[in-house]
């Protein structure tokens, strides 16, 4: 019996936006036969990324998890090394060091921004301390000034996990600029995306070299197509993290348009912060925080409601209404896995806790309406719990 999938009524919280362009570039592959990783499209959109960010390197991934992978290989991290981050993340910051056998340390949350508090960094540091792992959550960047003096003074590595942060800005400069390695993701909840994929920036050359071993299952295959030995052998540890030129094809047409992907996604979110402005004040609602040094991708549109159960309501209440409304993170510090291999930070994660039983998100995607995008509006302004 063949299944059939029921398409969903009313608004989604996320639908994907095709700039156009995507089927032809991939039916260009296909026509050039450039159907595994490193084909022309690769190239195109690698060089494309590059650009984006500012970087002098990058190499496509499978994912931003194996992205995030790959940059814990590459810091060489062994058996009891730590890993500071914070506890409001996505698991794949986390389980890319676990895998290696080091342990995370979940740091809390700042109330405004929600990313990483920078004053509780240096705290959580001790002598088997090897980086720090920033997350801009929804795009907004973390302290990065602080953050990267305080890791110079230990000599500790930076990285970024940039998932959310494409586009997005500290102090007039990239994110995915500023750690020594930086990941990003094009799944398909992203600004800019190809169904599954990520990428690994490189602002510290001396680990690209490696990364391309890394990247090809320990192997000197790069190369050896570059004509640079005479055969490829394994040479290192590694696995494949190699997409096929197709999803590089896809996302080509993505960073091409990423201009226009971008604009509409910020006529989303400014018309979201300026229409629900009273109603979140009368409603006791927090919209996000943008610091003044930073400048945001749109990537999402969050609300800290009262209360979990405020919160509960609201997203029932959008969901009566046709309208497809999410909360976010859990905790990383108190789920199992967190408690198993990682330990948390002293003081604890008071604020990651309270902000994770209160968030919603709402729909957001760059191929919004105007009317669907007054539908929301008109949903939750018309919630008076």
């Amino acid at each position: 019996m063949t299944a059939t999938l029921t398409p969903l009524t009313g608004i989604p919280f996320n639908r994907p936006y095709l700039c156009g362009l995507e089927r032809e570039y991939v039916g260009e592959a296909i026509g050039l036969g450039a159907l595994s990783g490193d084909g022309p499209f690769t190239a195109r959109a690698t060089g494309l990324l590059s650009r984006l960010v500012d970087a002098p390197e990058a190499l496509l991934a499978t994912s931003c998890t194996h992205a995030l992978e790959m940059a814990a290989i590459l810091l060489d991290l062994r058996p009891g090394d730590e890993v500071i981050m914070p506890s409001f993340t996505f698991v794949s910051t986390a389980n890319a060091f676990a895998l290696r056998g080091a342990v995370p340390v979940f740091v809390d949350c700042r109330p405004d921004t929600l990313n990483l508090d920078e004053r509780l960094v240096e705290g959580a540091i001790t002598s088997r301390t090897r980086a720090i792992v920033v997350v801009h959550y929804g795009g907004v960047a973390c302290e990065m000034s602080t953050i990267t003096a305080v890791a110079a003074r230990h000599g500790l590595a930076v990285i970024e996990d940039n998932a959310h942060g494409l586009g997005g800005t500290y102090r007039g400069r990239p994110l995915g600029s500023f750690g020594a390695l930086a990941t990003q993701s094009f799944h398909v909840t992203k600004n800019v995306q190809c169904g599954e994929g990520g990428a690994l920036i490189f602002n510290d050359l001396s680990y690209f070299s490696r990364a391309e071993i890394v990247r090809e299952k320990g192997t000197n295959r790069s190369q050896f197509f570059r004509g640079m030995v005479d055969k490829y052998r394994w040479v290192d540890v590694g696995s494949s993290y190699l997409p096929a030129d197709l999803l590089a094809a896809f996302l080509t047409a993505q960073l091409e348009a990423f201009d226009d992907i971008q604009r509409r996604r910020h006529a989303v979110w400014s018309a979201y912060d300026t229409r629900l402005a009273a109603w979140a004040f009368d409603r006791g609602a927090a919209r996000p925080v943008v610091p003044v040094s930073c400048e945001h991708p749109a990537h999402l549109y969050q609300l800290l409601m009262r209360d979990t159960a405020d919160r509960q309501e609201f997203i029932r209440h959008l969901g009566h209404r046709g309208v497809q409304a999410a909360f976010h993170y859990l905790p990383l510090h108190s789920a199992p896995a967190g408690r198993r291999y990682g330990r948390t930070a002293p003081g604890g994660c008071p604020v990651t806790e309270d902000v994770a039983d209160r968030l919603v998100r709402l729909p957001l995607f760059a191929g919004m309406t105007a009317s669907e995008l007054d539908q929301v509006i008109d949903a939750v302004i018309s919630y008076r719990r």
